[in-house]
């Protein structure tokens, strides 16, 4: 299940949304300012990217320069209690699964969220003539386009 952390407001999440939407694939919203991320949540999101806070904290918020922290120096709980007490500092959206994680919207590496079977079934069967030729030809050209 793809699972998509957001904030009201966010023109990133309302494309990453969208683009999940237009291509039928469901996905779990989860508002960051409504949920209060657990321990273990917030944990597995610093496990999953590839530089742990570095990728999900925006050092440049107004929380972390107003108060002259530096995240570097926390350790792991008082990290996970910061960003429970100040969910702003993190970066938006955050979009992951079970084998892809991405930080914000970036349209040429969202696709690696289409299921491999449904860019395998577009890479083979999708002809002009079929009714989703327009999606599954995109998933075809990034395919060949990453392959190159």
């Amino acid at each position: 299940m793809i699972v998509v952390y957001t904030s009201p407001g966010c023109a990133s999440c309302r494309k990453v949304k969208q683009w999940l939407k237009d291509r039928n694939l469901p996905f779990r919203e989860k508002n960051i300012f409504r949920t209060l991320l657990n321990d273990e949540e917030i944990k597995y999101l610093l496990m999953r990217s590839e530089n742990g806070a570095d990728d999900i904290i925006s050092k440049r918020s107004k929380v972390i320069s107003d108060s002259g922290i530096n995240i570097d120096d926390m350790s792991v709980s008082e990290l996970i209690r910061f960003i429970q007490n100040n969910p702003s500092v993190l970066k938006r959206p955050i979009i992951l699964n079970e084998k892809s994680f991405q930080v914000g919207y970036d349209s040429e590496e969202i696709g690696v969220f289409i299921p491999e079977e449904l860019r395998r079934i577009a890479m083979s069967s999708c002809s002009p003539a079929c009714p989703n030729y327009e999606g599954c030809g995109e998933v075809r050209e990034n395919c060949v386009l990453k392959k190159a």
